[in-house]
């Protein structure tokens, strides 16, 4: 995989509803957020669950997402209220 993604892209998750074990929650699919910090290469957890060696290594981002959009919320988050999540290249979109 390809280091495409730097702090400061802004990104999409992949909206995809692969079968089998996943690393990524679900209500995050398809929503933007802004890559804060890389944490380097790690085994595909993804592959890892199913008795595979987790090759090849996938780079480990966490994305910062703004709750009034993420939740697409009433008005009762603050612009101030943020979620981060940890989430691997292969769910990375770049906007």
């Amino acid at each position: 995989m390809s280091d495409q993604f730097k702090v400061g892209s802004k990104v999409r998750i992949t909206n995809a509803y692969p079968p089998g074990h996943i690393r990524t929650p679900f209500f995050l699919r398809g929503k933007e957020g802004l890559i804060i910090r890389h944490f380097g290469k790690y085994p595909n957890p993804e592959r890892l669950a199913y008795g595979l060696n987790g090759l090849p290594k996938l780079n480990l981002y966490q994305v910062l997402f703004d709750m009034e959009t993420t939740w697409q919320g009433d008005g009762s988050f603050s612009s101030k209220d943020t979620l981060t999540a940890d989430i691997y290249e292969t769910w990375l979109e770049l906007i």
